[in-house]
């Protein structure tokens, strides 16, 4: 259990990366319910999102979601679908998956590259007979709007045919937890029993037509659920009926992303980050890696033979204080700087500080001792393997 300071380290940890600014932000559709349920509402990627509620702490949240279930806001990602005979080439030449063998009603996680490599994004792409369905990050959306629709201009006056459609109309809920498929299907008759991870289908969940997804972005069992917005404020309501199932907020989801070896953008990936680098060639399909044809696949996939790339990804379990982004990371006798922390928290589930960050190639293995500064003194730390726990994704 941990103490009242671990407690309040973690809020401090997670809360760092968020502003309580709220001049001016985007509203989701149950921004109401957040205050009704005493969210701490803060800014995020020009929203305003709930951060964690008045009657359950960051921790508290974070172990309620690894022994129940959690409901999280997640509106705020960009939704769009492509659709068109030509959308899976149009689509390839953006990003790193192997859409074209994705079995329908499949999604996976991919990629977008830049020019050199580096990784613009990641995002969620899900095959449908008809369309694909694509979920990417709040704080890239303008971004990658931008990116998808001028790629497409080109696309098509080169004769491609597809189109894309940016859904507005839709909230994003995630359901997250082990207690999560037997709550979910007291709302339908499909049998999510049948569902895999990463498989999505639409449905009737109570009357209401909703896309869901068996994924999600806390290494537990879950449901992302894209819903109506007029009518997800009555499906939240209802799923909270259950006593098992509580609200969480960013603050909660972050820690439990960091348990889980999850990356998020802006923080453990970046522009300058390749695949490689981190740890996310497994995004490269095979026929992928033989082809290329994506943008910066020259770079990514030579870099890929030649086992090249400067640092590696690694998890980290910590001595001492929480090591936060930004620590610089030093060889064992710290005399030497080796790499530097993208993200650490304690961690509710081990009862331990973990972290992730880069070190330099060839000083990445599991085991290795190292050094981490933390309020100007060098703290301990170990190499570890990442998830820092055991995923429950669920197969039937």
């Amino acid at each position: 259990m941990f103490q009242r300071n671990k407690i309040l380290s973690l809020n401090r940890s997670l809360s760092r990366l968020y502003s309580s600014k709220a001049d001016t932000l985007q509203r989701t559709s149950l921004y109401d319910l957040h205050l009704k349920n005493g969210a701490k509402m803060a800014s995020f990627a020009g929203w305003s999102m709930p951060l964690f509620y008045k009657d359950m702490s960051a921790l508290d949240s974070h172990i309620h979601t690894r022994k129940h279930c959690s409901l999280f806001d997640v509106s705020h990602m960009l939704q769009f679908k492509i659709s068109g005979p030509d959308r899976i080439k149009f689509i390839e030449n953006l990003i790193v998956s192997d859409v074209k063998e994705l079995p329908t009603g499949s999604g996976t996680l991919s990629l977008f590259l830049n020019k050199n490599g580096g990784i613009e994004d990641d995002l969620i792409v899900t095959n449908h007979a008809d369309f694909l369905y694509v979920v990417s990050n709040a704080g890239c959306a303008e971004k990658d709007w931008n990116h998808v629709t001028s790629s497409l201009k080109s696309f098509t006056e080169a004769g491609g045919n597809a189109k894309v459609e940016k859904i507005v109309d839709c909230s994003l809920v995630a359901i997250q937890g082990p207690e999560s498929s037997k709550i979910l299907q007291s709302l339908t008759k499909t049998d999510l029993s049948k569902m895999s991870f990463m498989s999505s289908q639409f449905m009737d969940l109570n009357g209401v037509s909703a896309h869901v997804a068996r994924s999600g972005y806390t290494g537990e069992d879950g449901f992302e659920v894209s819903i109506n917005s007029e009518k997800v404020n009555d499906f939240v309501s209802n799923l909270l009926k259950n006593d098992n199932v509580k609200l969480a907020g960013l603050a909660p989801r972050d820690s439990l992303r960091i348990e889980a070896g999850l990356c998020l953008y802006g923080h453990d990936i970046d522009q300058t980050t390749t695949p490689l680098e981190a740890g996310l060639t497994w995004t490269i399909g095979k026929r992928r890696k033989q082809e290329g044809g994506f943008i910066g696949s020259d770079i990514v996939l030579e870099q890929i033979a030649s086992k090249g790339g400067s640092r590696r990804r690694v998890g980290f379990v910590v001595q001492g204080a929480p090591a936060r982004e930004g620590a610089l990371i030093f060889n064992s006798d710290g005399t030497e700087q080796i790499g530097i922390i993208t993200s650490g928290v304690p961690s509710p589930s081990l009862g331990t500080n973990i972290a992730m960050g880069y070190v330099n190639k060839g000083l990445n293995k599991k085991g290795t001792q190292v050094k981490i500064k933390v309020r100007n003194r060098m703290q301990d730390a170990e190499i570890v393997k990442m998830p820092f726990i055991q995923s429950n994704y669920y197969k039937p």
